[in-house]
């Protein structure tokens, strides 16, 4: 039988991944929606527990200018959602968001230990299932800036005209959106009881370690459409965060340099710090190919003869961002991840495309998604 998985906080950062991950296994899970209001109406709140067989709870508060705010909205959050499982009877698994910082003397890591305990004993009360998850930084694509982590923070400054400033560089425990969207789902998978895991991190790196990183993929790749050197999966993972912070609709489609000469022309499609998989494509009039995504694969399309309108649309929204390029300058889109992408013929000769991509096709681990833009 299906697992009824609800999330509440499943529009933020991590809510939001964990949400959509969760739709790539539509035969194992079922996601019942969750709204913020339902914690304002008792009754509304009662019948998404009741649904439940998991409960996420991940709505909380990271930043604000009252310590004292923080801490009041994070406790409070906690015991409304742990009277609605008293009240209901529930006996569904709940899963907690918790903080490194539990043990630090600030409100907000009290405000989630306490919220761990408060919900840990209504698990108890009920004879469910508690599992209290103590996460270190977590950072990824379409984190908020400015809240969320300090990564996100300076990939928008740097693909925004501005240069990021380093508070304090110290050595900072990282653990990737991804990775921890897959301990969430051992956990649920597992269905035990462990009221404090302490979620390993994935990389362990200096402030200005990052930084250094993130301003060479701005002048490699944002400035000059390189793909840097990425050696790790650490790499990988700060790469696509980085490219997730890209005004799209201004930075696409990338012309290419043209080399010209009475022979014709010259033009150097892509330049790799890494290997992966280029082939050739044509595609009559009217065809359309892809409508799939990616979450972890770095890839490009180059129109090099006739017309065509690439279109991606970012999973879980619904605006479509369409963008013509014409062989006659010839032009490339790079497909961010979580993004469902498709290119079409919208000429009236033969369309001539390179694809790249940075992994060579593997049907037993494709990363490849349909959902048609």
């Amino acid at each position: 039988m299906k697992k009824k998985i609800g999330i509440t906080g499943q529009k933020g950062f991590v809510g939001s991944h964990l949400y959509n991950t969760l739709g790539l296994y539509p035969d194992q899970y079922e996601r019942i929606g969750f709204h913020r209001d339902y914690f304002e109406n008792p009754e509304k709140l009662d019948d998404f527990v009741k649904q439940c067989d998991v409960i996420v709870h991940l709505a909380a508060m990271n930043r604000h200018e009252s310590q004292e705010f923080i801490y009041e909205t994070n406790v409070n959050l906690a015991q409304k959602l742990a009277d609605s499982v008293e009240r209901t009877g529930s006996k569904a698994h709940v899963l907690f968001s918790s903080s490194s910082q539990e043990e630090r003397d600030n409100l907000y890591g009290k405000s989630k230990k306490e919220g761990r305990e408060i919900l840990g004993r209504a698990a108890a009360k009920n004879g469910g299932i508690f599992t209290g998850l103590i996460i270190s930084n977590v950072f990824g694509p379409f984190g908020k800036p400015g809240y969320n982590s300090f990564i996100a923070t300076f990939c928008h400054k740097l693909t925004h005209g501005e240069q990021p400033v380093i508070d304090m560089d110290g050595e900072v425990k990282l653990i990737y959106v991804g990775d921890l969207v897959e301990e969430i789902m051992t956990k649920i998978r597992q269905g035990k009881t462990e009221q404090e895991f302490v979620v390993p991190f994935r990389t362990s790196a200096k402030v200005s370690e990052v930084l250094e990183k993130l301003e060479n993929y701005k002048n490699l790749y944002f400035e000059n459409g390189e793909i840097p050197v990425l050696e790790t999966a650490f790499d990988y993972q700060l790469f696509n965060t980085f490219r997730s912070y890209f005004d799209i609709k201004q930075h696409y489609p990338v012309k290419f340099t043209q080399h010209k000469d009475p022979r014709g022309a010259f033009v150097e499609v892509i330049r790799l710090g890494i290997g992966g998989q280029c082939s050739f494509s044509t595609t009559v009039p009217g065809i359309t190919r892809g409508n799939h995504f990616h979450t972890r694969k770095i890839e490009r399309f180059a129109v090099i003869k006739g017309k065509a309108l690439i279109q991606l649309r970012k999973i879980g929204t619904d605006e479509v961002l369409d963008f013509y390029l014409d062989g006659n300058e010839p032009s490339y889109v790079d497909m961010p991840v979580w993004y469902t992408h498709n290119i079409k013929n919208i000429g009236e000769e033969d369309l001539y495309t390179i694809f790249w991509i940075n992994e060579p096709y593997n049907p037993q681990d494709a990363d490849t998604y349909f959902e048609t833009v």
